[in-house]
């Protein structure tokens, strides 16, 4: 892959040169094959990552062993920023799905550079907090939606816009693997996925899932919000 430039990537294209000019030389660009595990968790937390290409799984286990997926993350994200501020080790494992590129940033450059002005530091900050709003918003859809508006709201955080029409979720993700985003069994899932196939909501394909009317389901998705119990 080829290597990019620093300001290219999303989180720094707020800045000049001149003011990331101290990271060039402590970043260091990595490539992962599908299946590879970029981290475990437990392990030590020198570096934060930004993703330039490619798709990555953060997944976490029980207490009894299984494995749950915490999130995806795509091209622009972040991680391990918060390793980075309180020097912990990593609570969750991060796994490559598809062929990835990361810009990896050991953490003290990083922090000297989130520090370096009153700029820098708003924009980590703000970074944070869209991160607290996201895991907020997921912890509320487990608390207070049933199963159906779950997978919704999961299926139209992993699609993206077709060519032709509606969205896609590609690569396709096992029943199982759904199940364990949205906390729950992958039977369950199956009969989901099933309904909103009737329903005309859903129309598998090689290598994914066709949302033919995205705008559909995001309407039932307000719908069960509206109706939800109090928050």
């Amino acid at each position: 892959m080829e290597t990019p430039d620093l300001l290219s990537l999303t989180f720094f294209r707020p800045f000049s040169a001149q003011a990331v000019a101290p990271l060039v030389a402590a970043a260091r660009w990595r490539s992962y094959e599908a299946g590879q595990t970029v981290l475990e968790a437990g392990d030590d937390a020198p570096e934060v990552y930004l993703v330039v290409q490619g798709t990555l799984r953060v997944t976490t286990r029980s207490v009894g062993g299984h494995e749950i997926i915490l999130n995806e993350l795509g091209p622009n994200a972040l991680f391990g920023e918060i390793a980075a501020i309180d020097g912990a080790k990593r609570s969750a494992g991060i796994v490559a799905l598809t062929k990835t590129q990361l810009c990896a940033i050991a953490a003290g450059p990083f922090m000297e550079f989130a520090l370096s002005t009153r700029q820098a530091a708003l924009h980590l900050m703000k970074t944070l907090a869209a991160l607290v709003r996201e895991k907020d918003q997921r912890i509320f859809e487990l608390s207070v939606l049933a199963t159906r508006p779950r997978l919704i709201a999961l299926l139209l955080r992993l699609a993206r816009p077709r060519k032709a029409a509606g969205m896609i979720v590609s690569p396709s993700r096992p029943h199982h693997e759904l199940a364990a985003m949205i906390g729950t069994r992958r039977e369950v899932v199956t009969r989901a996925l099933a309904g909103l196939q009737r329903d005309g909501l859903l129309e598998p394909a090689r290598g994914g899932l066709i949302l033919p009317r995205p705008e559909a389901l995001r309407a039932e998705l307000a719908a069960a919000w509206a109706n939800a119990p109090a928050r």
